[in-house]
């Protein structure tokens, strides 16, 4: 893959030609063009990823993060097996769209959002969430989501495995796709934690 070195410009106010409120930064976030953040647009809240309204209602972490090395959280319906297979992901918070495609394999259908993050934040200026196993997909490839957006539907990697939904979060945007497994966990949060102190 190719990784471009973008320049982002995060604004601080609406208004372009304010300095004061502009901040520029280097990134390798991957296809990333030079985009404007404006204030509508910064992740500022997080949801989970499955259940109404995000409350996670109707799901389980069956394999939490670094459980057997596990770099992201399982999610599934508490029917068990593909009950939840086609059931709604959301957008765990406001984001760009940098990949949305079938990678095949392990992984199926994969989405990866950029979630800017305000200057005040520990993770500013950005963390990554990646959504694995998708049955459908209905994000766009280089554009702009709110929290709560319907994203795909759970899926099971073209019936690699019983339905449910890989999510990661990652500290830094635009990380190799890696193996969703490994000993080593820098770069990658614990996305129900995350989730939990930042909603």
């Amino acid at each position: 893959m190719n990784w471009l070195i973008a320049t982002i410009l995060l604004l601080w106010g609406c208004a372009p030609n304010n300095a004061e409120k502009m901040v520029s930064l280097n990134s390798s976030i991957p296809s990333l063009p030079p985009i404007q953040v404006v204030d509508t647009l910064w992740a500022t809240q997080f949801e989970f990823p499955v259940g109404p309204n995000g409350s996670s209602k109707g799901y389980y972490n069956a394999q939490g993060f670094t459980i057997n090395n596990h770099l992201g959280d399982d999610w599934n319906g508490t029917g068990g097996g593909n009950t939840d297979l086609g059931d709604t992901v959301y957008a765990i918070a406001n984001g760009f769209i940098t990949q949305a495609e079938d990678l095949r394999g392990g992984w199926g259908n994969v989405v990866r959002l950029v979630h800017f993050l305000p200057k005040e934040h520990a993770y500013a200026p950005n963390v990554e969430s990646l959504y694995a196993h998708l049955d459908e997909v209905f994000a766009i490839t280089g554009t702009w989501i709110e929290k709560g957006t319907a994203i795909g539907t759970i899926g099971n990697a073209h019936g690699q495995y019983y339905a449910h939904l890989h999510l990661e979060i990652r500290s830094e945007a635009g990380l190799p796709l890696g193996g969703g497994y490994s000993t080593d966990t820098t770069g990658y949060l614990n996305p129900t934690l995350f989730i939990r102190a930042n909603h």
